[in-house]
């Protein structure tokens, strides 16, 4: 799809450069153990109005559901999988139900970060550090064995329901990452699998469009300065919660993010079954 005029771009196969951000502060250790655990964050950028995301979706829910698992057999990492739904190509003919301006907002900080000449989909940026194209899955597997690693944050969770249609997700416990003076955010992403769409205008008119990890809400439980990796983090998040919302399709990604979109350290959670 073009798009230059509106400068940006949805692409298709082949390759696209992938561009890496130097790291910055804060710094990791280890736990008292001398171990560590290295879960690595995946985030996509794609659109229902996109005629190339599909296959990103589908590439992304593998690796997400861990089908992938095989290419990363011995480098003891993890991979978790956000997928943020964009509006921008909404005045194509379709609305996508998932996207938000928020998400788009989120992808402009990477363009900005990275450098990148515009916004595109569907994009994968691996640890707020590095991108490659969405459907480019050796770009994408080379991206996350090179990926900058770090100790998981060793958080509880409890969980209540103050109202029919909300969530409150109370979080307690190290966070496994040093955090210096310049600061950075615990972020909390609520997400969303086996969402299926008949999608009845736009460039994937007359398709059933499959997504998985769709992210749903992102909140910052806190900010964090200065505080050392073994440091009891505590906090409360409440989500307002959508029409159909079902725990056992849900799932929620723990984050240290600094102001770079660095990401520094992630934690996933199942939700119960009963909640």
């Amino acid at each position: 799809m073009g798009g230059s005029r509106r400068l940006f771009a949805c692409f298709g196969g082949g390759s696209r450069r992938t561009a890496a951000a130097r790291d910055p502060s804060p710094s990791t250790e280890t736990d008292q153990a001398g171990t560590t655990t290295t879960t690595v964050v995946v985030e996509l950028f794609s659109s229902q109005g996109c005629s190339t995301s599909p296959e990103a979706e589908l590439l992304l829910s593998r690796l997400g559901r861990g089908e992938l698992a095989a290419a990363f057999d011995g480098e003891g990492l993890n991979v978790v999988v956000l997928a943020f739904h964009v509006e921008y190509w909404d005045y194509v003919g379709w609305k996508d139900p998932f996207g938000s301006s928020i998400w788009t907002v989120r992808q402009k900080a990477y363009v900005e970060s990275l450098r990148l000449d515009t916004l595109y989909t569907p994009q994968v940026v691996v640890q707020g550090r590095a991108q490659c194209l969405g459907t480019d899955e050796d770009g994408l597997l080379s991206a996350v064995r090179s990926a900058a690693r770090f100790p998981s944050p060793m958080l509880q969770a409890t969980y209540q329901r103050p109202s029919p249609d909300s969530l409150q997700v109370s979080l307690k416990g190290p966070i496994g990452t040093k955090v210096d003076t310049g600061g950075a955010d615990l972020m909390v992403a609520l997400y969303e699998n086996g969402l299926l769409t008949d999608c009845l205008r736009g460039e994937n008119r007359g398709k059933v469009l499959s997504n998985d990890f769709v992210v749903r809400k992102l909140e910052k439980l806190c900010t964090l300065k200065d505080i050392s990796a073994k440091k009891t983090v505590s906090g409360t998040v409440t989500f307002s919660l959508w029409e159909g919302f079902n725990s056992t399709k849900c799932g929620m990604v723990v984050f240290v993010q600094n102001k770079s979109h660095h990401i520094f350290g992630s934690q996933h959670f199942h939700l119960p079954e009963s909640l």
